[in-house]
């Protein structure tokens, strides 16, 4: 029932105390740019300890493969679920499913903490980008990524009941259960003020799907339902999601979750304990202070404070899982799927996905005037902006690190700059100026510019917003380029910012959201060799009204 951190994770720990489970938290690897090679090491040496104890029961290892294998080393990096959202297209979905499985299997790892099916309702919210949409049906449509993970659950199987099929699928957990998109400003980890009808129509839609697509785990969300914290809610998790949606899978704590149920965390951990076994979580994600959780919950099942009834329920649905997923077949990784991380069939595929997410919000002054598609043969152009050449800020957080970097030094991919330069006329010459002033622009002789701003990386509360501006220099890039020349403005960011008063002076304008690490697929459809086809799948309209 025990989950820990693979920094104080062993061999020895693992055979020592049983340990069930061990996660890599955001950014957290074997060694900086690991080889597949190396994590199938680490996961099988921690595996061996675990098959040294009495029983002999394998234990699983997670990880957040959330956009992609996003921990890991030049892994594809496909877009964010909101640029995905954007696609409408379920089937495209299921197929990054299906790539992020072969990619984090061929690391040795077969558990992902995804997909997070949260309905984000406010932009301001830290972690909306990892939303699909603030539209349930468009929420429950994309949950085609839970059978890509893990395979399509045989006809006439029973619903509820974990399936994973194979050594090329992986065990999902959609998150974070529940209600984690509807705190009051968007405030990330807060209160979800909302009716039981509310909260089952908008913010449970997801987890209908999911459960009957055979989703294998469930994870608690920090956030509290009407002033009580998720990770206490009996009625929810044991009464709701196990009896009433008759789930099979375990229930999966968030990181440190238990501690949280107090203000401040770890105030009182025997009452956390015990609030969150009761509730019916299953495996605890500890993840470094095991002893102390191992301690704290034999205690009180010695004592009859916690039934041993709970207790093997919890084991029963957690072995359940495990068998699901053949890891008592093959609890061993081998090499064989190497070559599929960040293989060329997966970064075609994000490609794709960048094409399909992009969203044409402005094009020209009439429809009779387009700017887009641009023309690739011109005398000069002029690509301008903060996030043109910068492959960090194109994938956003939960990239190699847990808030995500600048720069292109953190892995492969494209950016939008090489994109560009990849896909003009080989005669046309690209000039980049990251904040160029307007009297270089006006002496330039551009025929047009590309201009490329947004939001700087970040994950979880570091995100939360309440002003959902674009980030410095962009505000004065903006005027500077296109108060001056013909320009495109293409804006990288996890959700809807203010771009009012920037408006009149762009000609088109094009949501590229967080695309990942295949920014190819912006030039195919800025200059024309694909069509725009993707739909808002989030509105700042919404946070207007609640403003005013």
């Amino acid at each position: 029932m025990t989950q820990i951190e693979r920094s104080v994770a062993s061999a020895e720990v693992m055979k020592k105390y049983f340990i069930g489970s061990v996660l890599s938290g955001g950014g957290s690897v074997p060694v900086k740019q690991a080889s597949a090679e190396t994590w199938i090491k680490m996961v099988n040496h921690f595996q061996k300890g675990s098959l040294s104890t009495r029983l002999g029961i394998p234990m699983i290892y997670g990880i957040d493969a959330v956009h992609g294998h996003n921990n890991v080393y030049k892994a594809t990096i496909f877009p964010h679920n909101v640029g995905l959202g954007a696609t409408r297209d379920p089937e495209l979905v299921k197929r990054i499913g299906a790539a992020t499985a072969l990619e984090v299997r061929a690391t040795g790892i077969p558990y992902v903490f995804a997909p997070c099916i949260a309905v984000c309702r406010d932009p301001r919210w830290g972690r909306c980008y990892e939303s699909f949409s603030e539209d349930p049906k468009v929420v429950q449509a994309m949950t085609e990524i839970v059978p890509g993970l893990q395979g399509e659950i045989p006809a006439g199987s029973r619903k509820g009941v974990p399936f994973v099929a194979g050594k090329t699928k992986v065990a999902a957990c959609t998150k974070h259960y529940v209600g984690d998109g509807g705190t009051t400003d968007g405030i990330n980890e807060n209160n979800t003020v909302i009716s039981r009808h509310g909260l089952l129509s908008i913010h449970m839609a997801g987890y209908y799907t999911s459960i009957i697509k055979g989703v294998s785990t469930v994870m608690v969300s920090y956030s509290s339902w009407n002033g009580v914290k998720m990770h206490t809610n009996r009625d929810l998790i044991t009464g709701f999601l196990k009896n009433t949606l008759r789930f099979r899978g375990f229930v999966i704590s968030d990181w440190q979750g238990i501690d949280r149920i107090t203000s401040p965390p770890h105030a009182n951990y025997t009452y956390s304990i015990h609030a969150g076994i009761s509730a019916g979580i299953d495996m605890i994600m500890v993840p470094f202070n095991y002893t102390e959780f191992i301690d704290g919950l034999t205690d009180q099942v010695k004592k009859g404070i916690i039934p041993m009834s709970r207790i093997d329920d919890a084991v029963k649905r957690i072995l359940r899982v495990k068998f699901m997923m053949g890891i008592f077949e093959n609890p061993i990784a081998d090499e064989s799927l190497v070559n599929q991380l960040g293989s060329q069939e997966h970064r075609e595929l994000a490609r794709e996905a960048v094409r399909k997410s992009l969203v044409l919000l402005k094009n020209g002054e009439s429809a009779d005037k387009p700017l887009l598609p641009l023309p690739k043969k011109a005398s000069k152009i002029l690509v301008a902006g903060s996030h043109a050449d910068n492959l960090g800020y194109q994938c956003g957080g939960w990239t190699i690190e847990w808030q995500g970097l600048g720069g292109n030094n953190l892995t492969s991919g494209t950016t939008i700059l090489t994109a560009i330069k990849n896909t003009v006329d080989p005669s046309t010459e690209v000039v980049y100026k990251e904040n160029p002033d307007s009297q270089f622009v006006k002496s330039g002789e551009f025929s047009y510019a590309i201009v490329v701003v947004g939001e700087h990386p970040y994950a979880e509360t570091q995100g939360d917003s309440m002003n959902l501006t674009i980030a410095e220099p962009g505000p004065s890039t903006i005027p500077n380029v296109c108060g001056t020349i013909k320009c495109v403005v293409v804006i990288v960011s996890g959700r809807p910012v203010v771009i009012q008063p920037y408006m009149k002076l762009m000609n088109a304008l094009v949501a590229a959201w967080l695309p990942g690490t295949a920014g190819q697929g912006i030039a195919d459809v800025l200059f024309g060799d694909y069509g725009f086809t993707g739909k808002l799948s989030v509105h700042g309209s919404r946070l207007l009204i609640s403003c005013l």
